[in-house]
């Protein structure tokens, strides 16, 4: 897309009730700094997670219709507004999470319901996605007998290096790789993490050696060392997102890290808040900076703008995006704009 410099393109994907219709966009203007230009991209069924290719050609989005779910395609044009190129469909629950490799070979997709891993190939000549390849299906249980009744994949993307593919399964308390062998997913490691943890997402360090995982019922990050030849995580250090004393319900949901390596961000649903750590370059290791309030509730998910001079963080119970400034050489954020309205929104992207 052609955008000035002091103008960024953004989208978020959104749970489609009240009066959400699908995937919205806005524009960041960096020399206010302001969002504003909220409007509908694309009409769909509970976009609720989003990614974008490395070269801004291409949005994929998961997608709800009727009593089917799957990925939907679009294509972003010049002035980024979104064509929808195709979707693959199957009977049950939509996923939860889609991430697209660099090469745009294929989009992976994970299904929190269905307890199942997709992998879609990607039309090499337009964008759209063909029917799913390969469909793992996970097994078990976690102690948690609320939310960990059966497995609940969360998580599904592309290791540094893109030659596994690690996915979270927060229902059975597991990190597991699998290597793509032309279009089938095979198992070639499997961490367990703290029994009732609940695992949700997971960012790698810029460096390839370590990942930080967010988990989602016991609101810790867990520091992982990642062995890129074998594809195995192993887990290094747990560290509390939330106070000591906060003993309010908690759901930890995303993290990001920084391009410099030296920060990592985390969001707190039910605390509402963001919290940051610094990272130790030799070991890896986190300690905790501060929280930020999200001016919300419910901070579903939030993002670092291409220069990492902003953060956007959405609220999805409150309906609205809150901008930050971010100092590159404290990692702490100070609260610009929280008035940005967004009906019931989850995810966050911008175009690179």
């Amino acid at each position: 897309m052609s955008k000035s410099s002091s103008s960024l393109k953004g989208y978020v994907g959104t749970y489609t009730k009240g009066d959400s219709v699908g995937i919205y966009s806005f524009t960041l203007n960096t020399e206010i700094p302001e969002i504003k230009d909220v409007q509908v991209a694309a009409e769909l069924g509970n976009p609720t997670y989003l990614t974008i290719s490395q070269d801004n050609q291409y949005l994929y989005s998961v997608i709800k219709e009727g009593d089917k779910g799957g990925v939907a395609a679009y294509s972003i044009s010049d002035q980024g507004e979104l064509h929808l190129l195709n979707s693959q469909l199957t009977e049950g629950a939509s996923p939860c999470h889609v991430s697209v490799d660099n090469e745009k070979n294929y989009v992976v997709t994970a299904n929190y319901h269905k307890g199942t891993v997709e992998l879609y190939p990607v039309n090499k000549e337009n964008g759209s996605v063909s029917p799913a390849s390969s469909t793992v299906q996970h097994e078990g249980f976690g102690p948690n007998k609320d939310r960990q009744e059966k497995p609940h994949v969360h998580y599904s993307g592309f290791t540094p290096d893109e030659k596994y593919i690690a996915v979270i399964d927060l229902g059975i308390d597991k990190l597991i790789t699998y290597a793509n062998n032309d279009g089938v997913l095979e198992e070639v490691s499997s961490l367990s993490v703290h029994p009732g943890s609940g695992p949700r997402h997971l960012e790698f360090h810029p460096n390839g050696k370590y990942a930080y995982l967010m988990t989602e019922l016991s609101s810790e990050v867990i520091v992982l060392s990642y062995d890129s030849e074998k594809g195995s995580f192993k887990d290094i250090q747990y560290i509390s997102t939330i106070p000591a004393d906060f003993t309010a319900n908690n759901q930890g949901s995303a993290i990001h890290v920084t391009a410099d390596g030296q920060f990592v961000y985390v969001s707190n649903r039910g605390h509402n808040s963001i919290a940051v750590f610094s990272v130790d370059k030799e070991s890896g290791k986190l300690t905790f900076i501060e929280h930020t309030s999200t001016e919300g509730d419910w901070p579903r998910d939030f993002v670092l703008d291409p220069s990492e001079r902003f953060v956007v963080a959405s609220n999805q119970e409150s309906g609205n995006l809150v901008l930050y400034t971010r100092d590159a050489a404290t990692g702490k954020l100070t609260l610009v704009q929280s008035d940005i309205a967004v009906p019931y929104p989850v995810c966050v992207k911008f175009l690179k």
